[in-house]
């Protein structure tokens, strides 16, 4: 029998819109874990006109009955979480009872920041992109073996001793590296010792309640953060994040074991984004590029940066679903594309002379590849709101298809609109929830 879990991905460089698709399917489970990411994750749900942005929250708090869980995988910062706690209940979001944090995720401090934002600053430096919140350096303490766990944040002798060593060292390669000026680790312990005693109620050995939570029958989504692209290991390197964004990132950022997967659905545009720096084949460098990012609104939901807009990628797509596994897929935005007579659809690349249809593991390879264009019939007519599949117009239904079939994914769900409303469930995927979700 599968496993009564889900886990959602991006499939491309992040954006592609999971924050709703988690949301609609929150729906059937009984917990939505986030397991990777900082608040450099923006994910926006709409709902009857009302739209929430969650950094750091799962999106699947807009549900009373859904359980919300923040595993090991996540660098948390408690001062923007609290903030977006506050935010949260100013909408009328019910939070208490219902929020679980791992007490063995990494915390992020003042002193992340500063050396990250020093860092993409300086001269000389190839720049990331990053969003300077911290969470590269954050990780890097991580994995150094010299961070902070939220279990270690509310020991307050400990935050004291911590702080004070780690400020003294940080603010001396800060300045010597960077110029940076000194941060005051006795401020710094007295503000996050306070944000701790807010956070004591919520925190947890959520790896515990998880595979409670599965073995009493309940299921449990898994909402990834950034997209497969910009995942350390697989994605664009350097131009990546610094944590697992794909499916495996569910597993070892929430303390379930691999056989508890039951299945995986990746979510992609109908287009292709991308934010910040690094390599991007099929980026569009004249005006229609323009008019993707004013009719799908492509600005960051948390920088506020517009993102750069390229016309769909088979390869990426297909290489994407392999290191995911991905079953399903979910496409966003299709309705982005209702204005145009002709959509190009990139089906492989030229590579120094040489045509291929994978896409390369160096920066270099990426960044010569000329992409291989398919142009499809473009359809003409307004797919907004639609809610069966059928009613599609034929050409948006046989790209839809070409995608699919190129891809190696199944499509089991289309979003037409930013609301909770605008989606399409093909019942085959339908069929396949029902076999895992089973709430409790």
């Amino acid at each position: 029998m599968r496993a009564k879990t889900a886990v959602v991905v991006g499939a491309q460089w992040g954006d592609e819109g999971k924050g709703k698709i988690v949301d609609v399917l929150s729906e059937r489970f009984s917990a939505v874990a986030r397991y990777g990411g900082g608040h450099n994750a923006g994910h926006t749900v709409v709902i009857g006109g009302q739209k929430f942005v969650l950094q750091i929250i799962p999106c699947g708090v807009p549900r009373p009955q859904c359980k919300c869980i923040v595993g090991n995988g996540v660098v948390l910062d408690p001062i923007y979480l609290l903030d977006e706690l506050a935010r949260l209940r100013g909408m009328g979001v019910s939070i208490d009872g219902r929020l679980y944090l791992s007490n063995r995720a990494q915390v992020i401090l003042p002193y992340h920041r500063m050396i990250e934002l020093a860092a993409e600053s300086a001269p000389g430096r190839q720049k990331i992109g990053t969003t300077s919140k911290g969470i590269g350096p954050a990780y890097q303490d991580k994995m150094s073996r010299g961070g902070l766990r939220v279990v270690d944040l509310l020991n307050p002798s400990l935050l004291k001793t911590h702080i004070e060593a780690a400020c003294q060292e940080k603010n001396a390669i800060a300045y010597a590296l960077f110029g940076a000026a000194p941060l005051d680790s006795a401020k710094m312990y007295e503000e996050y010792a306070a944000a701790a005693d807010q956070i004591r109620p919520f925190a947890a050995d959520t790896g515990r309640l998880l595979n409670s939570i599965l073995a009493s029958g309940g299921s449990v989504l898994f909402e990834g953060a950034q997209g497969t692209m910009l995942d350390i290991d697989h994605g664009t390197y350097p131009f990546v994040t610094s944590s697992s964004a794909t499916a495996g990132g569910a597993v070892t950022g929430s303390g379930i074991g691999p056989t508890a997967i039951g299945m995986v659905i990746g979510v992609t545009k109908a287009y292709v984004t991308r934010v910040g720096e690094g390599p991007f084949p099929t980026e569009i460098h004249d005006p229609s590029g323009d008019a993707l990012r004013a009719r799908g609104h492509e600005y960051g939901a948390v920088t506020g940066r517009p993102r750069r807009c390229g016309w769909l990628d088979i390869p990426l797509l297909r290489y994407s679903n392999r290191v995911n596994g991905t079953e399903w897929l979910v496409v966003t935005k299709l309705d982005v594309l209702d204005e145009l007579d002709e959509i190009p659809v990139c089906t492989g690349y030229e590579i120094n002379g040489k045509v291929t249809d994978e896409i390369p593991a160096d920066v270099q390879g990426f960044e010569s590849a000329k992409p291989r264009y398919t142009k499809l019939k473009g359809w003409r007519q307004s797919t907004e709101g639609i809610n069966e599949f059928d009613r599609l117009p034929q050409a948006a239904r046989d790209y839809l298809r070409f995608q699919e079939r190129e891809s190696g994914a199944r499509i089991g769900m289309v979003s037409t609109g930013p609301d909770r409303g605008q989606i399409i469930h093909l019942p085959e995927f339908a069929q396949a929830l029902n076999s895992i979700h089973a709430v409790s």
